[in-house]
């Protein structure tokens, strides 16, 4: 769908256009409800300790009102180092509203425009509907249609889709934020301990070259490789933990990683069992590394240090690319890739009830895989 020289940059926009051109309020309030909306910051403001700007305003001359302009994921602007954006939900607006004789501009002089009067019963419409939609989607695959679709730096983007379609987030941006701007510092500081451009920089080489993902799982799996070249034929698993046992023992004569190995061997074959009950792996299949996450991750962290303005987007481009040899080198398809991503998500994490990350696991690894509109479906892995 277009709108003469306009295109719905993602789904949210192209929902508001259809509701603005049937003039049906409700289905607005329905799709804002469901979104994250952005408010343009200062930089120095959002950097300020403990100051909280007010809400932007602008007199809207043609309309002659007062208006607070807010922006959807799709219509953010290029990024910029001294300006940046923080997201709010249509809820958090009514609380925070100042004025009554305000509106709300969403997407001002766009297609995708929609104005809102603020009154006290309009903004408890606004939270009704915030309620009825459970506020920010996630879960879902969110492609911006200006974004890179095609070619290296969209292959390179695709890496890290696991965590933007788990937080329903474009997977396909490297613009002005990748969730919002105090986020994106904030979840750099924690758990990254990136804290300035150099800490970015030693991450993500320390991701490019998975030194986190795991030395002892990782150590697991190259055994099992390896005993497979030398047998010819992938390994019983009673051999393959009888090889770990031996190696283990004689490579840990303290014994400090011996219950480790033990531990991560049980979830790997616990999770490939799984996996293969449930159709991700044929039933010889197996994954053979773990290198996934630690790309995937590694796309992330520069989102992220694009977003907190430790790099700009030039550098950003040039590190997601430096992801992508590795990453190719390390699997042959889409689905290998991804599955790698998920045992290793799952085995590191399986600690008290495990069977919902299983599932939002697999809810991820199927809609990256299965939908026609995945990046992993339209392009190619080499």
């Amino acid at each position: 769908m277009t709108t003469g020289n306009w295109a719905p940059p993602t789904y949210t926009e192209r929902l508001l256009y259809e509701a603005g051109a049937r003039d049906d309020r409700a289905a607005v309030l329905d799709a804002l409800g469901r979104t994250r909306l952005y408010v343009l910051q200062a930089r120095v403001h959002a950097d300020a300790p403990g100051y909280a700007p007010p809400l932007p305003s602008r007199r809207d001359k043609a309309a002659r009102r007062t208006v607070v302009p807010v922006l959807t994921e799709g219509m953010l602007p290029e990024w910029h180092p001294d300006w940046v954006f923080k997201q709010t939900t249509l809820p958090r607006l009514a609380a925070a509203w100042p004025n009554d004789r305000w509106w709300l501009a969403v997407n001002p002089d766009t297609p995708f425009a929609a104005a809102l009067p603020a009154r006290p019963a309009d903004r408890r419409a606004w939270e009704e509907a915030g309620t009825r939609g459970g506020g920010p989607a996630r879960l879902r695959l969110l492609t911006h249609s200006g974004g890179p679709l095609h070619g290296p730096v969209a292959h390179a983007l695709a890496l890290g889709a696991h965590l933007a379609v788990l937080n329903g987030l474009v997977w396909n941006g490297l613009g002005a934020q990748y969730e919002d701007y105090p986020t994106d510092v904030s979840r750099l500081h924690r758990p990254w301990a990136v804290h300035h451009r150099a800490d970015f920089r030693d991450k993500l080489r320390t991701l490019i070259a998975t030194r986190l993902v795991g030395r002892v799982p990782e150590s697991v799996l190259g055994m099992r490789r390896r005993l497979t070249a030398r047998l010819g034929h992938p390994p019983s698993d009673v051999q393959w933990a009888s090889m770990v046992t031996v190696n283990v023992e004689r490579d840990d004569p303290y014994g400090e990683d011996r219950a480790e190995a033990a531990e991560f061997l049980r979830r790997i074959i616990h999770y490939e069992e799984r996996f293969r009950a449930d159709g991700l792996l044929p039933p010889d299949g197996r994954v053979d590394t773990l290198a996934a996450f630690d790309h995937g991750r590694a796309v992330n962290v520069v989102r992220l240090a694009l977003g907190a303005r430790y790099c700009d987007p030039q550098e950003a481009e040039e590190s997601v690319l430096r992801v992508l040899e590795p990453a190719r080198q390390a699997y042959g398809s889409w689905e290998e890739f991804s599955l790698g991503y998920l045992l290793a998500r799952l085995i590191h994490f399986d600690e008290g009830d495990p069977e919902p990350m299983y599932q939002e696991s697999v809810a991820v690894h199927r809609t990256l895989t299965q939908d026609p509109s995945s990046p992993y479906r339209n392009i190619p892995w080499s």
